[in-house]
């Protein structure tokens, strides 16, 4: 039962609500058979190499989008979806695991049950197991499948942190804890995983890596049938050489106290990478009955992701107002800080054909600044890649001022433009407005709208009478904006400096001044200056000029 709902944490944790993909059972099997082989490889190559060829992030995720679609499909259990990892030497006390919660509310359902609890780092590393017989270390074993691993005894006999010799209670014994690279001042937050965990393996691997080996730390996180009480446990670690299980093993009675040490470890500086907290109850049964999977006397809540690996559900093309167009992958929605992130933006067309992404392929993404969801790359491509054809390249920055069946998307998005905080500054009205209110009056151009009437905005649909009183209002002092910002909404081809360097003008002058007298402008050369000639002369832009000389704009 441990093990079902733990896959099921896994799948919730990671991707929200696990939901599975609309597919035929043949092309599930085909897209399931190419994941695992290429997972298999990672595999081999960490495993029998000692090579990562993929960041933890991307393999714990995609590992987890495996067995969400093996769930889906029934065609492997969650269980066999465990690589295939190497060794024979068996552990004397079996490696449980750590069961994963998904939320503050189910570590706080599963802390209820429990009693004398502890709180640690998750240190971002490789398992391993320390056998000490007469106060001499003699075995160590990586994790391997948690009852069998490789012997790592040699490699560990050149890692300064770990004690060759102990004694007292710790002559004969066991224990349980993470190499993991030594760090100096690492703080998570701000530095991320840094592939902590692949670069211990990798020096396991190799076993030549002693340069790597001398910056390798332990961390010894349970003693198998040690002392009952913990901080007899955690004396007894540190006077044999084991002291950072003491400085970071704090007790803990509430989820509340939980989330704050978690905050805490994540934005403090620390000698280790982190990957969560860990909450554990000192009252764990006898190392006899330890099985994989089923240590249900401690679990992990791990931090929120600073990237995601989500699936790409569509493709979709945007016309901006200057007529570029631009890519836009729709994604199966990832929790990434507290935004949940549902598209991100793939550039132009041209990069988006560089990238050779399409539906079914697999990216990752991150928070760019100010929370804007970024692309990040491409970590797995699907075997029915069917991408849509991009529109034609019609639009520019002339193209579009009048609303034509074929010219809505560019039409709307001149609007929301003048609308903005940058032109008009319409406040309360963004692209869903624009579109309600072009649907109830169908105006012609990009500034028939302010012919509307205040009986016309109050009766729009989805418009209430006060809002609609609002908007007419704003109207109208849109009628008294200066030159300059009309300029903008049109859509002039010069920058804010440049309008603001004209000083005192008006649309006639504009329109006798020659390129060279444009050039006089700062960041105008030849050609920005041919534009801006070519712009002020296009009929359209000339009969909108009219138009708005017409409504007593001033400067027309």
């Amino acid at each position: 039962m441990w093990q079902w709902i733990s896959g099921l944490m896994l799948l919730w944790c990671g991707y929200g609500v696990a939901v599975c993909p609309v597919w035929s059972q043949a092309k599930a099997d085909k897209e399931i058979a190419s994941l695992s082989a290429q997972i298999k490889r990672w595999d081999d190559a960490y495993w029998k190499q000692g090579v990562s060829e993929v960041n933890d992030e991307v393999y714990d995720q995609l590992s987890g989008r495996l067995k969400q679609w093996q769930h889906c499909f029934g065609s492997e259990s969650l269980d066999a979806a465990i690589p295939a990892l190497t060794g024979n030497i068996k552990h004397p006390v079996a490696h449980t695991g750590v069961h994963k919660v998904a939320s503050k509310e189910a570590l706080r359902t599963w802390m209820h049950a429990r009693h004398n609890l502890w709180m640690q780092p998750k240190v971002d590393g490789v398992a391993v197991t320390l056998v000490y017989r007469d106060g001499k270390l003699i075995q160590a074993i990586s994790r391997g499948n948690g009852l069998k691993g490789e012997d790592w005894t040699a490699q560990v006999r050149l890692i300064p942190s770990v004690p060759q010799d102990v004694s007292g209670a710790l002559a004969n014994s066991v224990l349980q804890g993470e190499l993991f690279w030594l760090r100096e001042n690492h703080i998570q937050r701000q530095m991320g995983g840094v592939n902590a965990r692949a670069k211990v393996a990798g020096a396991m691997m190799r076993q030549k890596d002693n340069a790597l080996l001398k910056q390798t730390g332990i961390f010894i996180w349970a003693w198998p049938d040690g002392p009952n009480d913990m901080q007899s446990m955690l004396s007894e670690l540190t006077s044999a050489g084991f002291p950072l299980t003491a400085r970071y093993t704090l007790p803990v009675e509430t989820v509340e106290g939980v989330e704050k040490q978690r905050s805490t470890w994540q934005n403090t500086a620390l000698p280790f990478a982190t990957d969560g907290i860990v909450v554990r109850s000192a009252d764990s049964p006898q190392g006899e009955n330890w099985l994989p999977g089923e240590g249900n006397w401690v679990v992990a809540w791990k931090y929120s992701p600073a990237t995601q690996v989500t699936e790409v559900s569509d493709i979709r093309f945007t016309v901006g107002r200057t007529g570029k167009i631009s890519v836009v992958a729709a994604l199966e929605p990832v929790q990434l800080d507290d935004k949940q992130v549902q598209r991100v933006s793939l550039g132009s067309v041209g990069r988006w054909q560089r990238l050779d992404i399409a539906p079914g392929d697999q990216i990752q993404v991150s928070l760019a600044g100010q929370g804007i969801p970024r692309f990040d790359k491409v970590v797995w491509r699907g075997t029915d890649r069917q991408k849509p054809l991009p529109p034609p390249s019609r639009y520019h920055s002339m193209s579009c001022f009048y609303a034509s069946p074929e010219c809505m998307e560019q039409f709307f998005a001149r609007l929301t433009w003048l609308s903005s905080k940058q032109v008009f500054n319409i406040e309360g009205l963004g692209e869903s407005g624009w579109r309600a209110l072009w649907q109830a009056h169908h105006f012609e151009h990009l500034f028939s709208w302010l012919l509307l009437t205040q009986s016309q905005l109050q009766s729009t649909p989805g418009f209430s009478a006060a809002r609609g009183l609002a908007l007419w209002h704003r109207f109208n002092l849109v009628r008294e904006q200066p030159f300059i910002r009309w300029l903008m909404a049109l859509g002039v081809p010069l920058t804010q400096a440049s309008l603001k360097a004209m000083g005192d003008m008006s649309w006639q002058k504009m329109s006798a001044r020659n390129e060279k007298d444009w050039q006089s402008l700062p960041g105008t050369g030849e050609e920005k200056a041919r534009q801006i000639v070519n712009w002020m002369h296009a009929p359209q832009v000339d009969v909108l000029a009219k138009w708005l000389a017409e409504q007593h704009i001033k400067g027309f």
